[in-house]
């Protein structure tokens, strides 16, 4: 098993990141950044989404994990190995919020495979936060 996290704060309170995960989950672009997404029923547990990312081929994934305010996972099968993806949202004592996306490649030669491809996968992370959290932000305005 491979895995990374990539954590920033923001002024937004949970709420407030919450609904722009779940708007970016259910297909609205929150910057010119995002990925694409197509969720294939409600946003709940075991729905599966088409996910886009930037200048690449669809993915199918599900999500497995979803605690609103709180936390959600979806996995994609890439040949043998499950890449999944995790938001973690834990409140600030000033009423903001401290988001922690994580990455989890597992399977079959993950620990060989991880080093080279969790760092291409996870790149984009603070890009895509930075456009998760100026989402909340306004929306919170």
């Amino acid at each position: 098993m491979w895995t990374t996290n990539y954590e920033q704060t923001t002024t937004a309170s949970a709420s407030a990141v919450w609904g722009a995960l779940e708007r970016l989950h259910s297909g609205t672009p929150l910057g010119p950044a995002s990925d694409s997404f197509e969720l294939h029923g409600p946003f709940v547990v075991g729905t599966t989404l088409t996910i886009t990312p930037q200048g690449q081929e669809p993915m199918e994934s599900t999500i497995v994990a979803l605690v609103p305010e709180t936390t959600y996972a979806d996995r994609t099968r890439f040949g043998d190995l499950e890449l999944t993806f995790r938001h973690d949202l834990r409140p600030t004592a000033d009423g903001g919020t401290t988001v922690t996306h994580t990455l989890v490649i597992d399977g079959p030669g993950s620990d060989e495979v991880g080093p080279e491809l969790g760092p291409q996968i996870s790149g984009d992370f603070p890009v895509a936060m930075g456009e998760l959290l100026s989402a909340a932000e306004r929306s919170a305005r």
